[in-house]
């Protein structure tokens, strides 16, 4: 039997193990469920945190799209370029920019869409700043090289495209001022997995959006 997860097709997290797998020619018995769904008794069960995506290989259970991540390229992969097992300096600099997406990109992504998702508001200037901020520190990140990790793409990559380009829904990554990023998420877009993996999850991410007043 196939590994199983569990996914909600809007979120970025869950669209980034889908392009993890598809990297390492992974086959997934997917099951898309609702907030409600993850509060039931089975559900909570496999993660008591009741948060996707949630992974489950036999009597094997994980949640968390990096931890996720990791463990595919591990188990399944052909090789670890993805996630390399014994290169220790480079896995640290892939550790850090996951770290770095999730208590700083994604977190600013969530705080600056929630007005917008639940029609309170407008997105503040802080916020925007704060995650204009954030491209500005992948624009670093990428510092001549063509991935975030270096010269070859990893599973940091395909974990930050998917935030990135769910928040270039409502603020635009600016190719003049962040022009490696720019083309960093280019080049994401032409993974021959990348529209299988996120079309239909970015269809819904942006239905949820407000639409601009003519």
């Amino acid at each position: 039997m196939a590994p199983k997860l569990y996914l909600m097709q809007a979120s970025p997290p869950c669209r980034a193990v889908l392009m993890v797998a598809k990297a390492i020619g992974l086959e997934l018995d997917i099951e898309e469920v609702d907030k409600e769904a993850l509060r039931t008794p089975e559900m909570l069960e496999l993660n008591p945190q009741h948060t996707v995506p949630i992974f489950v290989d036999d009597d094997f259970v994980v949640w968390d799209s990096h931890a996720i991540a990791g463990y595919l390229v591990g188990q399944y992969g052909e090789d670890d370029t993805l996630y390399p097992k014994n290169d220790i300096r480079k896995r640290a600099v892939i550790d850090q920019r996951l770290h770095f997406e999730n208590g700083v990109l994604y977190e600013r992504c969530r705080t600056a869409s929630y007005p917008l998702f639940t029609g309170t508001g407008d997105i503040s200037e802080d916020d925007r700043d704060k995650l204009i901020e954030a491209y500005g520190f992948l624009e670093e990140f990428l510092n001549g090289r063509p991935w975030l990790a270096g010269d070859e793409m990893t599973i940091a990559d395909l974990s930050i495209l998917a935030t990135v380009v769910s928040a270039d829904l409502f603020i635009p990554v600016d190719g003049e001022r962040f022009p490696q990023l720019a083309d960093w998420l280019k080049t994401g877009k032409e993974l021959p997995y990348f529209d299988e993996c996120n079309a239909d999850g970015l269809a819904k991410f942006k239905e949820m959006l407000p639409t601009p007043e003519a």
